[in-house]
């Protein structure tokens, strides 16, 4: 079975080494972050599951980090915080944060809540994938039957162009990059691939069902990112 990578973020090193501890016993891989902005680039570069974020950092925060890891993905979040008063947990989970846990805390009870996480993840993830039909506006992807429409008529794309675009009609709100892309629809981890490949596809994509692709309804373009749909 696939390692689950877990992201811990945190500037107390002592903190962050318990954690690590607790987490690898369990069977989880353990990625590092000292702060937000280190955590935001981790995001960009490796494939994390969940993340245990420290509300007060240096240079970026929990709460900021938080808010610009939801403008991307919903990735399951833990916040961890010395701060025990009731606005501080709804501060917390007012910005997209899925639990709360004041510290000093068990670290086993911290353990139970990031298994309960990653069964909600998973759960909701299932309830996605046995879903045989994605409606976006005017744009309908039958899973079942591999078929497209836009506004009534059938549009035929293929297999790759299917799979990129049920990729981000799946994650709608995610932004997902080139690389991304060409990993998740190739299921290629090699770094050797041509971005103009992933680039083409989704210019073909557009063709097919975007009014203007030049100006597109569907598939965006997030400038030095990647592509996403809209939620």
């Amino acid at each position: 079975m696939k390692k689950m990578n877990i992201l811990v973020v945190d500037d107390d090193r002592e903190i962050r080494d318990v954690l690590h501890v607790y987490l690898r016993n369990e069977g989880y891989h353990v990625v590092e972050a000292v702060d937000g902005l280190q955590a935001l680039q981790i995001l960009q570069q490796d494939e994390i599951h969940l993340i245990i974020l420290d509300v007060m950092m240096p240079n970026l925060d929990g709460i900021a980090a938080c808010l610009h890891i939801r403008e991307k993905s919903d990735i399951p979040i833990i916040m961890l915080s010395a701060k025990e008063e009731s606005l501080d947990k709804i501060t917390g989970l007012s910005t997209g944060a899925d639990d709360y846990v004041t510290k000093p805390f068990h670290p086993l009870e911290l353990i139970a809540r990031v298994k309960a996480q990653l069964r909600r993840q998973n759960f909701r993830a299932h309830q996605r994938d046995n879903v045989s039909e994605i409606r976006i506006d005017e744009l309908i992807i039958n899973k079942h039957e591999h078929l497209v429409t836009v506004r009534g008529n059938p549009v035929a794309l293929t297999p790759i162009e299917f799979s990129i675009l049920e990729l981000l009609a799946h994650h709608r709100g995610q932004v997902f990059s080139v690389e991304k892309i060409h990993q998740s629809v190739w299921k290629d981890q090699t770094p050797f691939f041509s971005e103009n490949t992933v680039m083409v596809h989704i210019r073909n994509i557009r063709e097919k069902i975007e009014i203007t692709p030049r100006s597109p309804q569907y598939i965006k373009t997030v400038w030095g990112v990647g592509y996403k749909i809209e939620k």
